[in-house]
């Protein structure tokens, strides 16, 4: 009994090894891609868009950290109860909450550090759309110091705001979210199907 415990830990142990080296891969390809695409799509637009693009990479992020914290805070027995009751995405919402580890990996690492990159790419394009014109040394460090200071600022801002209500609507959050990948998901699989 005890070898088939220990067996059964050292699987584990393996499936998440091979699960961290799968999103070490993952996440190397996804920097890379956006890393080039974003030097070579951001630094022609002006400082306007620019702006507007780092506001909407800091948006995906804090959403996706919303829904990594969110599924590590779920219980399974909520969605038990739902899926009783028929609730459509209960089924999707629970198996995100079983898979939780791997759920929070993806939002909060992979998706996080590439909005990460992304909006740094941006935050470069405004700095030189800005002092392209500018001969001061000085004043081209200060605006570079303060358009990173305020990136880093609104995401940490938001990100901090959104936490207490991920933790504390944990459930319904995924909820919403299972409901989501159903419908645009599961739902065209289930389209395709009936129509042959």
């Amino acid at each position: 009994m005890k070898n088939k415990g220990k067996a059964s830990v050292q699987s584990l142990e393996i499936k998440r090894y091979k699960w961290a080296f799968k999103m070490f891969i993952v996440s190397m390809c996804l920097s890379s891609l956006f890393s080039l695409l974003s030097q070579s799509i951001l630094s022609t637009l002006g400082a306007v868009v620019a702006g507007i693009m780092i506001l909407i990479f800091i948006f995906v992020s804090v959403i996706f950290d919303m829904i990594g914290i969110a599924v590590t805070s779920s219980e399974e027995e909520f969605f038990l109860k739902k899926i009783a009751e028929g609730e459509s995405g209960s089924v999707v919402a629970l198996k995100l909450c079983q898979h939780s580890e791997k759920v929070c990996s993806f939002c909060a690492d992979v998706v996080g550090d590439i909005c990460g990159i992304l909006s740094g790419a941006g935050g470069a394009c405004v700095i030189m759309s800005i002092s392209k014109n500018l001969s001061s040394p000085s004043v081209v460090v200060i605006i570079s110091t303060l358009v990173s200071s305020l990136i880093a600022g609104l995401t940490i801002l938001f990100k901090a705001l959104m936490k207490g209500r991920a933790i504390k609507r944990a459930n319904h959050i995924i909820l919403k979210l299972g409901k989501v990948i159903e419908k645009f998901f599961f739902y065209k699989k289930d389209k395709k199907s009936l129509d042959k």
